[in-house]
């Protein structure tokens, strides 16, 4: 039985092995930390989950991510998605996703303020308006990462430096900000810890996830958290940092998502019950990297937007795994 090692056990390392052990291979995950530790990307309660987006590409790669987790809550017996909906806040419509969720036949609702909230308990700015797009919500993180797992041979709290020492037919490399310390061609990406805030709210109807695009300062968003109630962040605002950095919550920028937060949503308290930081390593255009060098399969790169395609992703990176034991013998 052909062997392959994953280094990493975040969403991605997991669902590569999830794939991996489907196609009937031998696979060993070794990661550094712990489960659910929260120095990486993967940890937390909730992830978007969104078929809405700009590009048609990123749309139809999430309606083929909709189908698999699909079926790993049939495999598991796990409900692994809540979708309640996502509303795009925007001032005209070429800033949605509208345009290519049609382009890909996946239908859309322009829901006005007065009835998004109506329905939603959001509060929208005045000049602007919503796209709804029902296929929406959020994953339940910590339950994903669980059902990939199962069955699978994760070693925690084991650390590999140097690929070449494994014994395996094939390497794949799921390091998160970790990668460029175990590859020889460095990739091209940034390390930042980005903020978060969780917030109690003061309504009981169903939240959808929110992505606000008309604020040319931030992009923010919000979604469902089935423990506090909702959580809120800004793509791409934090700070630099170097990977293994335990880094703490920036204050100013707890403030902008305190007001933002105030504004928008229908929240008990307009400061957070708790704050947070994710570690985001992004590409220049936010595209993954999968790519193979020789034995060694390398996914990286999610950009802050990785979670949601996760079992896609996997199958891919399964795949340019399996074209190495092929050639292997």
């Amino acid at each position: 039985m052909a062997r392959v090692v994953v280094v990493g056990a975040g969403v991605m390392g997991l669902a590569a092995a999830h794939a991996l052990a489907h196609a009937g291979c031998e696979v060993v995950v070794h990661e550094q930390f712990g489960p659910g530790h929260a120095y990486g990307s993967s940890h937390g309660r909730s992830r978007i989950f969104r078929l809405a987006y700009r590009e048609p590409y990123w749309v139809r790669l999430a309606q083929e991510a909709l189908a698999r987790w699909r079926e790993l809550e049939a495999e598991t017996g796990e409900q692994l998605l809540k979708l309640d909906g996502l509303v795009e806040i925007v001032s005209n419509l070429d800033q949605s996703s509208a345009p290519a969720l049609e382009e890909c036949g996946i239908a859309w609702d322009r829901l006005e303020a007065r009835e998004v909230e109506r329905r939603f308990a959001l509060r929208v700015p005045p000049g602007c308006f919503c796209v709804l797009q029902h296929e929406a919500g959020i994953v339940l993180a910590e339950r994903a990462l669980v059902g990939l797992a199962r069955g699978i041979d994760v070693r925690y709290g084991t650390c590999v430096t140097a690929l070449e020492e494994l014994d395996a037919d094939c390497v794949v490399v799921t390091a998160g900000a970790w990668v460029n310390r175990l590859i020889d061609q460095p990739l091209a990406v940034r390390i930042t810890a980005e903020t978060v805030c969780y917030f109690a709210r003061a309504d009981a109807r169903p939240l959808p996830a929110v992505i606000s695009f008309h604020d040319h300062t931030h992009q923010f968003y919000a979604l469902p958290d089935p423990q506090v109630g909702v959580k809120v962040g800004a793509h791409h605002t934090g700070t630099q940092v170097r990977p293994g950095t335990k880094a703490e919550p920036d204050a100013r920028m707890i403030q902008t998502l305190c007001a933002w937060a105030a504004d928008c949503l229908a929240v008990a308290d307009p400061n957070p019950v708790e704050a947070g930081t994710c570690l985001y390593t992004s590409t220049v255009d936010e595209r993954f990297v999968l790519e193979r060098r020789g034995r060694i399969v390398v996914g990286s790169a999610c950009s802050g937007h990785g979670f949601k395609f996760a079992p896609a992703v996997g199958a891919r990176l399964a795949a340019l795994a399996l074209e190495v034991l092929s050639e292997s013998g």
